[in-house]
Formats: structure tokens, C-alpha cells, sequence
């Protein structure tokens, strides 16, 4: 039988390296937060939404590859009558 390790029944347990010291952030720490929100806008540029679009219609066409096969020779077959 396994045993429940006490910090999973009683809760989170939280832990701080404050130490009682001020708990204000450091240069480095802004630093690196400021790096991280700018690389998270760039993230959510243009381009990162025309690149959730395709990956949408990939998965769409992909779950119905019959279909768009079929719709694609039939397509062709329209236009190669014109």
C-alpha cells in the first residue's frame, strides 16, 4: 500500500529565499522579466497569427484528407473543361 507524502494532504507549501530581507525585485530580475514580455509580444505579432492560422487549416484539411483530395481532382477536373 503506498503512503501519501504529508505535503500532498495538508496543502501547497511555500517557500521563500526572502529570508526576512525586503522582498523588492533586483535589477536582474526586471531585467529579465522585461526581456521575457518583449519576447512574448513579438510572439503575438502578425506573423504569429498567420502561422495559427495555417497550422488551423492543416489540421482541418489533415483530419479530411479524403475529402479535400476529392474536392481538389474535382476542381481540377472543372477548370481543365473551361
Amino acid at each position: 500500500m503506498q503512503t501519501i507524502p504529508p505535503h500532498c494532504v495538508s496543502g501547497p507549501f511555500w517557500s521563500t529565499a526572502a529570508f526576512g530581507a525586503a522582498t523588492a525585485p533586483s535589477p536582474r530580475e526586471l531585467s529579465a522579466l522585461g526581456e521575457h514580455l518583449r519576447l512574448c509580444r513579438a510572439a503575438h505579432s502578425r506573423l504569429f497569427a498567420l502561422g495559427c492560422v495555417a497550422q488551423s487549416a492543416r489540421g482541418f484539411l489533415a483530419t479530411r484528407c479524403v475529402t479535400t483530395l476529392l474536392v481538389v481532382v474535382v476542381a481540377m477536373a472543372a477548370l481543365s473543361l473551361l
